[in-house]
């Protein structure tokens, strides 16, 4: 075992019976080192407590060697990589060829394939992630029924669709394998409190993922309603509308004192990129302004998804109306197996964006007449979560 996966893996804990597999991910950026530490303390406390685990427990540091130097990376997003294609490149590299994070991308590969075939499911990924602006606690997801339907367990915002607008992060490659895959954004970099909703969030998953017993949780309720408070009651489900992307040579600065969900008015100034002012074009909300120098994102807007949509998108995956939409003018299957639908914006004019979203798909660009629809609900794995409380909750959405 070579030094870099000695010190990846933060604690495994293994019950007495198979059982979920909880994985946790903290520092999959080095500069973010809440998740690490919370882990770290999480994991503590039930071995020093002897707390019963039901199945496994796996704490996992992410970018090991950006968290040494405490930076979001060394030469490469490791939030970006994972794509099949990237893998596979990587994979192919000669040793002398590889950068920093190809070396932590294929050490984690390792990592989760040896997980996934030696562990019982059903399996939960969470991934911990803070932001460079001040920000309630949040939820990211990829839009898939098993992703929501646990997320909403939780008392903070639930952000859909991020997977639309960044290319290779870590839990779209987990929900393409058919995971549930969660993002927890517990606050500002350096905060303490981001650290303490972090610990929280573990501990309200392990309960809820049924790895541990409420009833030797005894903090439970003290940790739900931290998170309660902490986001501010805000249990709602949001969706991106806009990215603004930052290139490698581009200069750019936000306005000062923006806060994630802060609502902003049309024309308002939100920064300034190569000394041009960038104004809102309608009224949103702000969503992780950026607040460092490393980053590709200089920020969002999201808008909330009011709870009918949310029904009906149910309703509509629940009775495989998407199934349906190849033998509609200007669609094609790309590729069926996987749910992936090509559409011509010439021939298809009719369908606007926001249907696509109901039904469960996520657009990607291949140019200005092509697009290419993907359905997180044909690759995941319902079968694996069906018998568990909360995929069987009637009020998830």
């Amino acid at each position: 075992m070579t030094l870099m996966e000695d010190s990846r893996i933060i604690g495994h804990l293994k019950g007495s019976k198979n059982g979920p597999t909880m994985v946790f991910f903290g520092g999959i950026h080095g500069n973010e080192p809440s998740g690490e530490n919370a882990i770290e303390e999480v994991i503590h406390i039930i071995k020093e407590k002897e707390i019963s685990v039901n199945g496994n427990i796996y704490g996992i540091r992410g970018n090991v060697l950006a968290l040494l130097a405490g930076k979001r990376f060394l030469d490469y997003d490791l939030n970006r990589l994972w794509t099949v294609d990237k893998i596979e490149k990587i994979k192919g590299k000669k040793e002398e060829q590889l950068y920093n994070e190809d070396k932590e991308l294929l050490s984690l590969y390792q990592l989760l394939n040896t997980i996934l075939e030696t562990q019982s499911g059903p399996f939960y990924f969470i991934d911990f992630h803070t932001t460079s602006s001040k920000t309630l606690p949040f939820i990211t997801i990829n839009d898939a029924m098993i992703n929501r339907k646990f997320a909403r367990l939780f008392p903070v915002p639930i952000i859909l669709g991020i997977e639309e607008y960044l290319e290779g992060p870590l839990l779209s490659y987990m929900n393409q394998l058919g995971f549930l895959s969660i993002g927890f954004e517990s606050g500002q970099h350096t905060e303490k409190e981001a650290v303490e909703n972090s610990i929280a969030f573990m501990w309200i998953a392990l309960v809820y993922g049924e790895v541990l017993k409420r009833v030797e949780v005894t903090s439970f309720k003290d940790y739900y309603f931290r998170l309660k408070n902490s986001g501010k009651n805000y249990n709602r489900f949001f969706d991106i509308i806009y990215r603004h992307p930052i290139g490698s040579r581009d200069q750019f600065a936000m306005a000062p004192g923006f806060k994630s969900f802060d609502i902003v008015k049309k024309g308002k100034a939100l920064a300034d990129h190569n000394n041009e002012p960038i104004l809102a074009q309608k009224k949103s909300r702000i969503f992780m302004p950026l607040y460092q120098n490393q980053g590709e994102d200089g920020f969002f807007l999201i808008r909330k998804i009011p709870l009918p949509v949310l029904w009906l998108s149910a309703l509509l995956r629940k009775i495989k109306m998407p199934a349906l939409l190849p033998i509609l003018p200007g669609l094609s299957w790309a590729d069926r197996k996987k749910g992936t639908i090509l559409v011509n914006k010439r021939t298809a004019r009719f369908l606007a964006k926001p249907i696509f979203h109901l039904l469960g798909y996520r657009n990607r660009i291949i140019n200005k007449n092509l697009i290419l629809m993907t359905s997180r609900e044909v690759t995941a794995n319902n079968k694996m979560y069906q018998r568990t409380w909360w995929y069987q909750n009637k009020k998830s959405v």
